[in-house]
């Protein structure tokens, strides 16, 4: 989300108009719709003041992008899968396991 959409969000949020808005953020509401509209681009500290003026806290979260890491899907799965084969497999001819209404699991 860009930062005109996310000063759009609250002001509509709080039921501001530009113009209050703008006054409670210690703006004008030329520039604050000029932020709205992708004209201008603020700065995050110019962001985070008009949000706190509208009454919302801003919280920003990194997040890993899938794909973006310069490896395909499919080798992800290749490394998954070599793994998993990397892990021994002892199995058992016979899967013990507990019976219904039996104390006993020697069978």
């Amino acid at each position: 989300m860009d930062a005109g959409a996310l000063i759009r969000r609250a002001r509509s949020g709080a039921g501001f108009s530009l113009r209050h808005l703008a006054e409670l953020a210690g703006t004008s509401h030329a520039t604050l719709s000029a932020y709205e509209s992708d004209r201008v681009n603020p700065s995050m500290q110019t962001v985070q003041r008009i949000i706190r003026a509208a009454g919302f806290g801003l919280t920003i979260d990194l997040v890993p992008l899938v794909g973006d890491t310069g490896s395909s899907r499919g080798d992800e799965l290749l490394q998954v899968l070599e793994l998993a084969a990397a892990f021994p497999a002892r199995h058992g001819r016979k899967l013990k396991y507990p019976r219904f209404g039996e104390h006993d699991q020697s069978r």
